[in-house]
């Protein structure tokens, strides 16, 4: 697994989201988006957690593509 910190962040106005996620806590921060985006005292909406939410999977994918280069490389040697 590995240990790489993914950091996805949106300021809107005075308002910043910042999310750090790896692989493990991924399926969390893909809620957390979703309850950020009802709470209605945030101007984070439901179009923010939908852009920011693919975002986490495309980052997700391309680090699963690297780690897998990198054993394809590391048992090549």
């Amino acid at each position: 697994m590995s240990k790489n910190i993914n950091v996805l962040a949106l300021v809107k106005g005075d308002e910043k989201y910042i999310f750090l996620f790896n692989e493990k806590n991924r399926k969390k921060t893909l809620r957390q988006l979703g309850r950020f985006a009802s709470n209605p005292d945030l101007s984070f909406t439901w179009y923010d957690a939908a852009v920011m939410s693919q975002k986490v999977r495309k980052l997700t994918s391309i680090e699963e593509a690297m780690e897998s280069r990198y054993r394809a490389a590391s048992s090549s040697d």
